[in-house]
């Protein structure tokens, strides 16, 4: 995994996907959870957005994340509310733990970080080997919003100490053929004018197809494999922005 999710672009993170906020993700997963009887892990478990919510809804679920300052973060939310979950740092293609889970959650794209198809793979193997038979994985996936190298967005925002942090994303390289993008994402935070921090973040993402993905999990031995989109169960995508979720059970 490449070089994302340092202590700035973590801060950033934590301000633009704050614990309370929801696309819908939050409720839909909980919807999809609220009966599973055992453990759940968040691979890529970033701040603790999702698996605060469902730990206050009674859910017993643990975390990992690759990154130290995504973890800081995650504890830290996670003390304010008042749990202590089990949070670990593994890497996504090939982690190894001993509890074994009834459902394994990837919401919000995260799954996508793993650019390179083998690692992908290898990702979806170890949570295929983390699974109570009978256990479900639920992972959401997305369509890239433009091929256009050299497409620069630029956003602005403000920490509760006044800092003001500037984000400017650039599309540096596309592979159509290995179907993922790489953006270099600057970072910026200011003080009364003077420039107090910056970070460069190399960060690629992956597309699937739909019927691809599918394939990929039956091709690892998932079943009962169920397409939905936007966060409404079982509604198959027709639109190229529509969030995909994928649920599939280990037999």
């Amino acid at each position: 995994m490449a070089s994302f999710y340092g202590k700035l672009s973590a801060e950033v993170y934590d301000l633009d996907k704050y614990i309370g906020k929801s696309y819908g993700d939050v409720e839909y997963y909980y919807d999809r959870l609220k009966n599973v009887k055992g453990k759940i892990l968040e691979p890529a478990v970033g701040n603790g957005r999702i698996l605060i919510p469902l730990l206050e809804q009674g859910l017993d679920v643990d975390g990992f994340d690759l990154s130290d300052d995504m973890l800081d973060l995650c504890k830290k939310n996670s003390d304010q509310a008042g749990f202590k979950p089990n949070i670990y740092k593994c890497n996504m293609a090939n982690f190894s733990l001993t509890q074994k889970y009834a459902a394994i959650i990837v919401p919000t794209g995260s799954f996508l970080l793993l650019h390179k198809r083998e690692a992908s793979v290898a990702a979806l193997q170890c949570f295929f080997d983390h699974l109570e038979t009978g256990g479900k994985l639920i992972v959401d996936i997305f369509l890239p919003d433009t091929f256009k190298e050299g497409y620069v967005s630029k956003r602005t925002m403000h920490n509760p100490e006044g800092d003001m942090i500037t984000l400017e994303e650039t599309l540096v390289k596309v592979e159509p053929i290995h179907q993922f993008s790489i953006f270099h994402n600057k970072y910026e935070k200011w003080s009364e004018g003077k420039l107090i921090d910056s970070e460069l973040e190399i960060f690629p993402l992956k597309w699937y197809g739909v019927e691809e993905f599918r394939l990929t999990l039956e091709k690892i031995g998932f079943k009962n494999i169920i397409v939905s989109s936007d966060y409404k169960y079982n509604q198959y995508p027709t639109k190229a922005d529509d969030i995909i979720t994928f649920e599939a059970i280990r037999p």
